[in-house]
């Protein structure tokens, strides 16, 4: 790398609509010419931006992938508009993101929703498997092995087996996409066939096995250092005592238990590198002392809850890249100099 130049690996969280806040950390990254983005691991809503980064990279560099980000998230709410033009009159009549927060939780369509999805599964509701997102993805370019930018892993949960499927290289596709980001609530699985035994696999949303997975960079890509995008708040100072609050935090909490079990083997790991235990003839130097850094705005994201993660509002999506903007230019003014040097994530105090 040239001198000045800091590498990086990121770890996008999945969360629907409020992925946007990832575009806006993204697109600040984006900007540093003097950061190298190695690889990547996401899930879900991660999945995609991973995706339209990457496409973007290949067509057009840092630039290509700005516009790509930008274009993906503009369809996105374009078909939201056009599913619920309520929302987009309240748009221009109150465009603050408090009250399309409060419109968007209390919209009886999707109460509505949330009822049909409790009695009949989407085999019943959705007999034509469409999915609104395969239409978009139609249009971005998957040539995932691509030398050209970062390397992507995207995690799927394997239905049968319960485990975790990273797909890598020319294994992302258009299905591989949407496998991540498959709720089993509104969508069948998706099936894709196993390379080593030709039989079709199914496949859930990755974040109930790994949002993301972290493994794939450790022994896939040179750079010590992983940046996790965090959508899920990981701590609410408040009980949650109303219905719908107690099951937002349910699904926080639930999405975020993978990555934390991960963390947690991390700081065990460095534990051991430190005493040198990991340090002998039998080992070598075969471990890598991971660094992890963060960027997160739990203040914004606890105002959000389960039914924004599915009601991609051009306003609300627009609020969270200005907030994601925001929490990177942040972490890059304070850390800067940390990248490829330390941690700036204290995993002991977050597991004492």
């Amino acid at each position: 790398m040239a001198r000045g130049t800091k590498a990086v690996n990121l770890a996008l969280q999945g969360g629907g609509a409020h992925g946007a806040l990832t575009w806006g950390v993204l697109d600040r990254l984006l900007e540093e010419d003097k950061l190298v983005i190695e690889g990547i691991t996401a899930t879900s809503a991660g999945a995609m931006n991973a995706a339209a980064l990457k496409c973007g990279y290949v067509e057009g560099g840092n630039a290509g992938a700005k516009a790509k980000l930008d274009w993906f998230w503009d369809q996105i709410a374009t078909r939201a508009a056009q599913s619920n033009p309520t929302l987009e009159w309240l748009r221009f009549l109150s465009p603050d993101i408090a009250s399309t927060v409060a419109a968007l939780q209390s919209n009886p369509a999707y109460f509505a929703g949330e009822t049909l999805t409790r009695m009949f599964s989407p085999y019943e509701l959705n007999p034509l498997d469409v999915n609104p997102l395969r239409d978009v993805l139609s249009q971005v370019c998957f040539h995932m092995e691509d030398p050209e930018g970062p390397k992507l892993f995207i995690c799927a949960t394997n239905v049968r087996t319960g485990k975790i499927k990273v797909f890598e290289g020319a294994e992302i596709s258009i299905d591989a996409v949407l496998a991540s980001a498959c709720l089993p609530t509104l969508f069948r699985a998706v099936e894709i066939p196993d390379p080593a035994t030709g039989e079709m696999e199914a496949y859930w949303d990755g974040g109930y096995i790994g949002n993301p997975a972290l493994f794939p960079l450790f022994y896939e890509t040179k750079t010590r250092d992983v940046l996790i995008v965090h959508i899920n708040p990981l701590e609410r100072e408040e009980v949650p005592r109303k219905a719908h609050e107690i099951l937002n935090r349910i699904n926080e909490i639930s999405f975020n238990s993978s990555l934390l079990r991960e963390l947690r083997n991390i700081d065990f790991v460095r534990r051991l590198i430190e005493e040198g235990v990991l340090r002998n003839a039998r080992w070598g130097n075969r471990f890598k002392d991971v660094l992890i850094h963060s960027i997160r705005d739990d203040e914004t994201m606890a105002k959000l809850g389960v039914a924004t993660k599915l009601q991609p509002d051009r306003t609300m999506l627009e609020a969270l890249k200005a907030k994601g903007r925001e929490a990177a230019n942040t972490f890059l003014k304070a850390h800067w100099n940390d990248l490829n040097e330390r941690s700036t994530v204290d995993l002991r105090a977050m597991f004492q």
